[in-house]
Protein backbone atom coordinates (compact mmCIF):
# COMPACT_ATOMS: atom_id res chain seq x y z
CA UNK A 1 0.00 0.00 0.00
CA UNK A 2 1.36 3.23 -0.83
CA UNK A 3 2.06 5.98 1.69
CA UNK A 4 0.57 9.47 1.34
CA UNK A 5 1.59 12.55 3.01
CA UNK A 6 -0.56 15.35 2.65
CA UNK A 7 1.55 19.23 2.57
CA UNK A 8 -0.72 22.13 3.00
CA UNK A 9 0.49 25.22 2.76
CA UNK A 10 -0.49 28.41 4.91
CA UNK A 11 -3.94 27.46 5.45
CA UNK A 12 -4.48 30.59 8.08
CA UNK A 13 -7.09 33.06 8.70
CA UNK A 14 -5.45 35.79 7.60
CA UNK A 15 -5.54 34.19 3.75
CA UNK A 16 -8.42 31.88 4.02
CA UNK A 17 -11.63 33.54 6.16
CA UNK A 18 -13.65 35.45 4.04
CA UNK A 19 -15.44 37.10 6.74
CA UNK A 20 -19.14 37.97 7.51
CA UNK A 21 -21.99 39.61 5.43
CA UNK A 22 -20.56 42.81 6.57
CA UNK A 23 -16.98 42.30 6.04
CA UNK A 24 -16.29 41.66 9.78
CA UNK A 25 -13.61 39.14 10.97
CA UNK A 26 -11.86 39.39 6.46
CA UNK A 27 -8.38 38.01 6.58
CA UNK A 28 -6.16 40.94 6.03
CA UNK A 29 -4.45 39.16 3.08
CA UNK A 30 -7.92 37.32 2.11
CA UNK A 31 -7.11 35.42 -1.13
CA UNK A 32 -10.55 35.43 -3.37
CA UNK A 33 -12.18 31.95 -2.92
CA UNK A 34 -9.55 30.68 -0.02
CA UNK A 35 -12.45 29.72 2.13
CA UNK A 36 -14.15 27.21 -0.44
CA UNK A 37 -10.77 25.96 -1.11
CA UNK A 38 -10.60 24.99 2.39
CA UNK A 39 -13.68 23.68 2.72
CA UNK A 40 -13.05 21.21 0.15
CA UNK A 41 -10.21 20.46 1.20
CA UNK A 42 -11.17 19.64 5.08
CA UNK A 43 -13.95 17.59 3.21
CA UNK A 44 -11.43 15.59 1.28
CA UNK A 45 -9.19 14.67 4.38
CA UNK A 46 -12.25 13.68 6.50
CA UNK A 47 -12.79 11.17 3.48
CA UNK A 48 -9.54 10.04 3.12
CA UNK A 49 -8.14 10.23 7.12
CA UNK A 50 -7.47 6.78 7.28
CA UNK A 51 -5.16 6.40 3.64
CA UNK A 52 -3.39 9.50 4.46
CA UNK A 53 -0.70 8.66 6.84
CA UNK A 54 1.33 12.08 7.09
CA UNK A 55 0.23 15.72 7.49
CA UNK A 56 2.43 18.54 7.29
CA UNK A 57 1.33 22.41 6.95
CA UNK A 58 2.92 25.42 6.92
CA UNK A 59 2.25 28.34 9.25
CA UNK A 60 3.28 31.70 7.50
CA UNK A 61 4.71 33.88 11.00
CA UNK A 62 5.23 37.44 10.91
CA UNK A 63 6.47 39.96 12.76
CA UNK A 64 4.74 43.27 12.51
CA UNK A 65 7.86 45.51 11.53
CA UNK A 66 8.66 43.10 8.37
CA UNK A 67 10.52 43.67 5.38
CA UNK A 68 7.07 43.64 3.33
CA UNK A 69 5.01 44.96 5.96
CA UNK A 70 3.78 49.00 5.58
CA UNK A 71 5.33 49.70 9.33
CA UNK A 72 9.08 48.72 8.21
CA UNK A 73 8.87 51.76 5.68
CA UNK A 74 8.71 55.55 5.75
CA UNK A 75 9.05 58.11 2.68
CA UNK A 76 10.28 61.91 3.48
CA UNK A 77 6.79 63.18 4.34
CA UNK A 78 6.43 60.26 6.92
CA UNK A 79 3.93 58.25 5.11
CA UNK A 80 3.90 54.69 5.30
CA UNK A 81 3.67 52.64 1.99
CA UNK A 82 0.18 51.61 1.41
CA UNK A 83 -0.25 47.59 0.69
CA UNK A 84 0.62 46.42 -2.66
CA UNK A 85 3.25 49.09 -2.96
CA UNK A 86 6.45 47.74 -5.27
CA UNK A 87 9.96 48.81 -3.63
CA UNK A 88 13.01 48.53 -5.81
CA UNK A 89 16.66 48.94 -4.85
CA UNK A 90 16.65 52.23 -6.86
CA UNK A 91 13.73 53.45 -4.30
CA UNK A 92 15.74 53.29 -1.72
CA UNK A 93 19.25 54.75 -2.94
CA UNK A 94 17.27 57.41 -4.00
CA UNK A 95 15.30 58.80 -0.88
CA UNK A 96 11.96 57.45 -1.95
CA UNK A 97 11.63 54.70 0.31
CA UNK A 98 13.76 54.13 3.33
CA UNK A 99 13.81 51.34 5.65
CA UNK A 100 13.45 52.11 9.27
CA UNK A 101 15.42 49.19 10.48
CA UNK A 102 18.69 47.72 9.22
CA UNK A 103 18.92 49.90 6.23
CA UNK A 104 22.57 48.50 4.87
CA UNK A 105 21.04 44.69 5.05
CA UNK A 106 17.60 46.14 3.44
CA UNK A 107 19.63 47.11 0.42
CA UNK A 108 21.40 44.28 0.38
CA UNK A 109 18.26 42.27 -0.22
CA UNK A 110 16.19 43.97 -2.24
CA UNK A 111 19.58 43.85 -5.13
CA UNK A 112 19.62 40.49 -4.40
CA UNK A 113 16.06 39.89 -4.86
CA UNK A 114 15.90 42.09 -7.76
CA UNK A 115 18.82 39.88 -9.31
CA UNK A 116 16.88 36.73 -8.73
CA UNK A 117 14.43 38.17 -11.13
CA UNK A 118 11.24 36.02 -9.56
CA UNK A 119 9.52 38.34 -7.60
CA UNK A 120 9.06 42.03 -7.15
CA UNK A 121 9.44 42.83 -3.28
CA UNK A 122 5.62 44.19 -2.58
CA UNK A 123 4.57 45.90 0.61
CA UNK A 124 1.39 43.22 1.68
CA UNK A 125 -1.32 44.60 4.43
CA UNK A 126 0.10 43.24 7.24
CA UNK A 127 -1.12 39.30 8.16
CA UNK A 128 0.11 36.48 10.28
CA UNK A 129 0.96 38.43 12.98
CA UNK A 130 2.57 36.25 15.37
CA UNK A 131 0.07 34.81 18.25
CA UNK A 132 -3.15 36.58 16.31
CA UNK A 133 -6.17 35.62 15.69
CA UNK A 134 -4.69 35.95 12.04
CA UNK A 135 -1.89 33.30 12.13
CA UNK A 136 -4.27 30.84 13.17
CA UNK A 137 -5.23 27.94 10.89
CA UNK A 138 -8.99 28.24 9.31
CA UNK A 139 -11.02 26.40 11.74
CA UNK A 140 -12.73 24.48 9.01
CA UNK A 141 -9.87 22.51 8.11
CA UNK A 142 -7.99 22.54 11.57
CA UNK A 143 -10.97 20.87 12.92
CA UNK A 144 -10.05 18.71 10.01
CA UNK A 145 -6.83 18.42 11.05
CA UNK A 146 -7.92 17.55 14.31
CA UNK A 147 -10.27 14.64 13.51
CA UNK A 148 -7.54 12.80 10.97
CA UNK A 149 -5.19 12.99 14.66
CA UNK A 150 -7.94 11.20 16.63
CA UNK A 151 -6.63 8.19 14.97
CA UNK A 152 -3.70 8.40 17.12
CA UNK A 153 -1.52 10.24 14.42
CA UNK A 154 -0.08 13.23 14.57
CA UNK A 155 0.57 16.30 12.42
CA UNK A 156 3.45 18.15 12.03
CA UNK A 157 3.29 22.03 11.43
CA UNK A 158 6.28 24.30 9.93
CA UNK A 159 6.39 28.05 10.57
CA UNK A 160 8.64 30.61 8.39
CA UNK A 161 8.59 33.77 8.20
CA UNK A 162 9.36 34.85 11.51
CA UNK A 163 12.94 36.45 10.03
CA UNK A 164 11.73 39.52 9.15
CA UNK A 165 14.49 40.63 6.92
CA UNK A 166 13.16 38.53 4.22
CA UNK A 167 9.66 37.45 2.24
CA UNK A 168 9.34 33.41 3.11
CA UNK A 169 7.34 31.98 0.84
CA UNK A 170 8.07 28.68 0.12
CA UNK A 171 7.83 25.73 2.18
CA UNK A 172 11.77 24.98 2.35
CA UNK A 173 13.89 28.11 2.33
CA UNK A 174 13.10 31.96 2.50
CA UNK A 175 12.93 33.70 -1.10
CA UNK A 176 16.82 34.56 0.25
CA UNK A 177 18.84 32.68 2.42
CA UNK A 178 20.75 34.33 5.29
CA UNK A 179 23.64 32.07 6.11
CA UNK A 180 23.58 33.22 9.52
CA UNK A 181 20.38 32.56 9.83
CA UNK A 182 19.25 28.99 10.38
CA UNK A 183 15.56 29.51 9.58
CA UNK A 184 16.17 31.07 6.14
CA UNK A 185 18.74 28.25 5.08
CA UNK A 186 16.82 25.18 3.00
CA UNK A 187 14.73 22.66 5.33
CA UNK A 188 16.72 19.38 4.56
CA UNK A 189 14.93 17.87 7.32
CA UNK A 190 11.54 18.72 6.15
CA UNK A 191 12.81 17.41 2.64
CA UNK A 192 14.03 14.29 3.78
CA UNK A 193 11.22 13.24 5.82
CA UNK A 194 8.35 13.97 2.85
CA UNK A 195 10.97 11.66 0.87
CA UNK A 196 9.59 8.71 2.63
CA UNK A 197 6.30 8.60 1.49
CA UNK A 198 5.70 7.52 -2.00
CA UNK A 199 3.01 10.41 -2.86
CA UNK A 200 2.86 14.00 -1.35
CA UNK A 201 -0.26 15.78 -2.65
CA UNK A 202 0.18 19.58 -2.11
CA UNK A 203 -2.54 21.79 -1.13
CA UNK A 204 -3.05 25.38 0.57
CA UNK A 205 -2.80 29.28 -0.49
CA UNK A 206 -2.02 31.46 -2.54
CA UNK A 207 -1.29 29.43 -5.66
CA UNK A 208 0.21 32.47 -7.33
CA UNK A 209 2.90 32.67 -4.78
CA UNK A 210 3.49 30.37 -1.66
CA UNK A 211 2.58 27.30 -2.92
CA UNK A 212 4.15 27.98 -6.52
CA UNK A 213 7.57 28.39 -4.67
CA UNK A 214 7.04 25.74 -2.46
CA UNK A 215 6.61 23.41 -5.82
CA UNK A 216 9.45 25.51 -7.45
CA UNK A 217 11.88 24.92 -4.34
CA UNK A 218 11.20 20.99 -4.63
CA UNK A 219 11.88 21.10 -8.37
CA UNK A 220 15.06 23.38 -7.44
CA UNK A 221 16.37 21.60 -4.70
CA UNK A 222 14.94 18.16 -4.60
CA UNK A 223 14.09 17.21 -8.32
CA UNK A 224 13.91 13.42 -6.85
CA UNK A 225 10.59 14.10 -5.37
CA UNK A 226 8.91 15.64 -8.33
CA UNK A 227 7.27 12.19 -9.48
CA UNK A 228 5.73 11.93 -6.00
CA UNK A 229 4.54 15.26 -5.87
CA UNK A 230 0.19 15.46 -6.53
CA UNK A 231 -0.62 19.24 -6.68
CA UNK A 232 -4.83 19.45 -5.49
CA UNK A 233 -5.82 22.13 -8.16
CA UNK A 234 -9.05 23.35 -6.50
CA UNK A 235 -7.39 23.93 -3.12
CA UNK A 236 -5.43 26.90 -3.76
CA UNK A 237 -6.18 30.00 -5.35
CA UNK A 238 -4.30 33.19 -6.94
CA UNK A 239 -3.72 36.33 -5.12
CA UNK A 240 -6.23 39.15 -7.12
CA UNK A 241 -4.11 40.50 -9.50
CA UNK A 242 -1.30 37.85 -9.76
CA UNK A 243 -3.70 35.20 -11.54
CA UNK A 244 -0.92 34.25 -14.37
CA UNK A 245 2.09 34.88 -12.55
CA UNK A 246 3.09 31.32 -11.17
CA UNK A 247 2.22 29.55 -14.17
CA UNK A 248 5.27 28.93 -15.40
CA UNK A 249 6.09 27.06 -12.52
CA UNK A 250 3.56 24.58 -13.09
CA UNK A 251 4.21 24.21 -16.09
CA UNK A 252 7.66 23.47 -15.40
CA UNK A 253 6.47 21.31 -12.58
CA UNK A 254 3.50 19.27 -15.44
CA UNK A 255 7.16 18.64 -17.14
CA UNK A 256 8.81 17.04 -14.73
CA UNK A 257 6.65 14.97 -13.98
CA UNK A 258 4.20 16.16 -10.97
CA UNK A 259 1.19 15.28 -11.14
CA UNK A 260 -2.64 17.18 -10.85
CA UNK A 261 -5.44 16.07 -9.40
CA UNK A 262 -8.99 17.46 -7.60
CA UNK A 263 -10.91 16.88 -4.37
CA UNK A 264 -13.82 15.05 -6.57
CA UNK A 265 -11.06 12.69 -8.28
CA UNK A 266 -9.89 9.38 -6.56
CA UNK A 267 -7.26 8.92 -4.14
CA UNK A 268 -4.01 8.49 -6.19
CA UNK A 269 -1.96 5.42 -5.01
Amino acid sequence: MAQIALLVIDPQNSFCNPGDANGNGKGSLYVDGADADMKRLAEWILKYKQDIDALYFTLDSHHVNDIAHPGFWINSKGQKPAPFTQIKAADVKNGTWTPLFEPEQTLKYLKALEKQGEYPHLIWPPHCIIGSEGAAVYPPVMQAFEKWAEDGKFFNFITKGEYPLTEHFGAFKAQISDPDILETQLNEELLEELSEYDIIYVAGEARSHCVANSIKQILDEAEYLTEKLVILEDTMSNVKGFETLADPIYARAEKAGVRFSKTSDDLLF
